[in-house]
């Protein structure tokens, strides 16, 4: 039975119980006119305050379906002490101090039987009486006597019949194991022995049970006797003590665990490292002589696997050779599993600056070389020297070596125009690249719609480079060699002066959110689980306007007009760009002498900017398991790890001399939870992984909570340092309009105090001629006389 039905019967059986209530003559409770009303009920006029402190408020509380309320008789008795004549109790106080129970019956007069809109059940019997459910069923009277028929049915043939789980024989549990004789020497003699559970095979059973009732006079026995009482006597104070204890301290926390990280509770032998530990080292004097290594990268699905790619030195040396010698590069692939041989050759048509695996793809590589074309790898041919798939036309590359390279994630595509739209097959098709030709490209891997194949039959043949004991190249991207040009690009004008920025590195913040999540429906997701993604040969570039527009994603990098923001953190060239992975609104930047930390969107400068090093600061990366950890790789071959929660001015540990060379490149590399490693290359061509000891990769105890925190920090220090250096500046220019002020008025006072001393000097000779013209001693008068 449902609630609704339950709360209508219910309610049919309290009108049909009120009703013989007052139909009864032997109930005492008679159905009188509005001047009298029985002895044991009394009218009563509650005011809205009183029915809202009661919860009695009329339609609401009570209605006509359900109109009875119990009311504490402790409520009512401190509403009159509390209230006194003005409560609207007060004229039944004496009934409520003599009344033997706990709760009183308030009854909902909704037709004013009595006068009143509530009355008062002033006796138990009466409120038993009122509250007593009887239930009535009735029958037309015909169908009783009628004859019945029972017959047999089966569940199957119903609509909502129930399934039955037949049984049958399992035969998983009938598997013979095969026993096999193997050799052990060296160690104590084991005896083996094993044991099976035979387990049932499920079936339907249904099993139906009533609780145990106990009659009125042994519940009263029990409550009554005098061993109960002094078990709750005995067992409260213990359990009130119990109950002390979990309000005050947390039993079921782990000390053990409480006093260090998980990972560190389990090191039993407490010989933890402190510093990197050299795991492997790998170099090739064949490939690797008088090169080194400009970019690194781990193998995305095979672990152990790394790739390096090689380019020439620019020593004093070649500088001066007149005759360039032409040496063939690579992108070397090394294994853990033989650490002196390279595993695979990748060759490419020049040096490589920066290279990175295809997200969607790990057989695909994109790179960037010395003379500014994009290469496009693929290592479908497990062969041990690899050509290149396709090489951008040098006519539309960069006219500089391309210094970064990456893939747009596959969540997104931009269109020509620079727009972000819908990726329909969710895959990487699109890369960016930099260069110092002050410009930042983006092309796409796919076959554009106008490109003819006469025109693919004639690109494919010019300049063609013979390959050095290669095997037959892939043709996934034939369509792009020779011929690739970039989808647009993005010039960087300063924002002060004339001129162009020169991009080094660049970082953008990848969209990890489906366009297509907030539309599909059900059907939809269905088709696309089950499509089937094409082959990068078979993929062409869509048109613009069949394609969603997504405007959730971060397209401020492509406005190409003028930079967003400019600041001048670093006295000399950028090496490096890097996100946190664990915030992903702050970056690394790493100059030549100093490191800093921004925020994204704060305009006003780095939260963190550390101090000038003696040595050049060559490369760095975050840490990928603790977010305050990062490491600088330094110019002679020394390693900095530092920790923001620890110290800001000065590192955490310092390891010198990982090399003896510059290091180019360092790449970190999480193999399983308790094994990270760090790839460092060097200017030498030597590549080098360290293990990670469990101090440096283990996070602190909320750790990543406390960089929060700290860079919210930051952030406020910065504004207010920036509110301040504000008025400082007009401070500083109203001393500075004050004090030319202050000379103009000295340099007015001074041209009056002049002219004063003029007018008071000419006064004096006029005084002067005066008194000799009057005495006769002025010279003309003089004159006179004599003539």
């Amino acid at each position: 039975m449902s609630l609704r039905e339950r709360y209508r019967i219910s309610n049919v059986i309290l009108w049909e119980s009120s009703y013989e209530l007052t139909a009864s003559s032997n109930s005492g409770l008679e159905k009188v006119s509005h001047e009298s009303h029985p002895n044991d009920i009394y009218p009563l006029v509650l005011t809205t305050a009183t029915q809202e402190l009661f919860g009695c408020r009329a339609d609401e509380d009570v209605t006509k379906d359900n109109p009875y309320k119990l009311l504490k008789r402790e409520e009512i008795i401190q509403d009159i002490k509390t209230k006194a004549a003005m409560s609207d109790f007060s004229c039944v106080k004496q009934i409520m101090m003599d009344y033997p129970e706990e709760e009183i019956l308030l009854v909902f007069d909704i037709d004013f039987t009595y006068g009143n809109c509530f009355y008062l059940v002033l006796t138990p019997e009466g409120k038993s009486k009122l509250l007593e459910l009887r239930y009535k069923f009735s029958r037309v009277r015909r169908k009783f006597g009628m004859p019945v028929y029972f017959s047999d049915h089966n569940a199957a043939d119903s609509k909502d019949s129930f399934l039955e789980c037949a049984s049958y024989q399992d035969s998983k549990f009938s598997i013979k194991q095969i026993q096999r004789d193997c050799m052990i020497q060296a160690v104590p003699m084991l005896h083996s022995s094993s044991s099976q559970t035979e387990w049932k095979t499920q079936r339907n059973i249904s099993t139906q049970y009533k609780p145990r009732e106990l009659s009125t006079d042994e519940m009263e026995s029990i409550l009554n006797s005098e061993s109960l009482k002094n078990f709750i006597i005995k067992m409260t104070p213990r359990i009130l003590h119990a109950l002390q204890q979990e309000e005050i301290v947390n039993l079921f926390t782990d000390d053990w665990k409480a006093l260090g990280t998980e990972a560190e509770a389990g090191d039993w032998s407490g010989q933890v490292s402190k510093g990197l530990v050299l795991h492997q080292a790998f170099t090739d004097q064949k490939y690797t002589k008088d090169k080194k290594i400009s970019s690194i990268n781990w193998h995305p699905t095979i672990q152990g696997v790394i790739a390096v790619a090689l380019m020439e030195k620019k020593d004093e040396q070649s500088k001066e050779c007149a005759v360039p010698i032409s040496r063939p590069a690579f992108i070397v692939f090394y294994c853990f599993s033989d650490p002196s041989n390279p595993q695979l050759l990748l060759e490419c048509p020049d040096d490589i600056v920066a290279f990175e695996f295809c997200p969607s793809n790990p057989n695909i590589i994109a790179g960037g070389c010395i003379n500014g074309q994009d290469l496009d790898d693929s290592k479908e041919n497990k062969t041990p020297v690899v050509r290149f798939c396709a090489v951008s036309s040098l006519e539309n590359s960069h006219k500089a070596p391309i210094t970064d390279i990456q893939w747009l994630p596959p969540t997104f595509e931009v269109t020509r125009t620079g727009l972000p739209v819908e990726n329909v097959y969710n895959i990487c098709v699109q890369i960016v690249s930099c260069s110092p030709d002050c410009s930042i490209l983006f092309w796409d891997v796919r076959m554009p719609k106008l490109m003819t194949h006469s025109l693919l039959d004639k690109k494919q043949n010019v300049d063609e480079k013979i390959p050095i004991a290669t095997s037959s190249v892939p043709e996934t991207f034939k369509h792009l060699d020779r011929t690739w040009k970039p989808l647009f690009g993005v010039s960087l004008p300063k924002v002060d002066t004339s001129g162009e920025y020169v991009p080094l590195k660049f970082s953008l913040e990848h969209y990890t959110c489906n366009g297509n999540s907030g539309t599909d429906t059900e059907k939809d997701a269905e088709n696309e689980r089950t499509e089937i993604v094409p082959e990068y040969c078979q993929l062409r570039v869509p048109s613009g306007k069949t394609l969603k527009i997504l405007n959730d994603v971060n397209s401020r990098f492509f406005v190409g007009t003028e930079p967003l923001f400019c600041y001048n953190a670093h006295q000399w060239l950028v090496n490096t760009i890097q996100r946190s992975p664990f915030f992903k609104d702050i970056i690394l930047t790493i100059g030549s002498w100093n490191f800093a930390i921004w925020k994204e969107g704060a305009m006003g400068g780095p939260l963190v900017v550390s101090q000038y090093f003696e040595q050049e600061c060559t490369t760095g990366c975050w840490s990928l398991s603790r977010p305050a950890v990062f490491f600088i790789g330094k110019e002679d071959g020394s390693l900095e790890m530092w920790n923001l929660l620890e110290n800001t001015s000065e590192p955490a540990h310092v390891h010198d001399h990982i090399t003896n060379a510059k290091i180019t490149s360092i790449k970190p590399w999480k193999a399983s939870p308790k094994q990270h490693f760090l790839a460092i290359t060097d200017d030498l061509g030597a590549l080098r992984v360290l293990e990670i000891p469990k101090t440096l990769y283990i996070p602190s105890k909320h750790e990543n909570l406390s960089m929060k925190k700290y860079f919210e920090l930051e952030e406020d220090s910065l504004e207010d340092y920036l509110k301040r250096e504000e008025l400082w500046t007009k401070q500083k220019k109203e001393e500075e309009d004050h004090k030319k002020n202050k000379e103009s008025e000295k340099q007015t006072k001074s041209l009056d105090d002049e002219e004063l001393d003029k007018q008071e000097y000419s006064d004096y000779l006029m005084y002067e001629e005066n008194i000799l013209k009057e005495m006769g001693l002025w010279p003309e008068d003089l004159n006179s006389l004599d003539a």
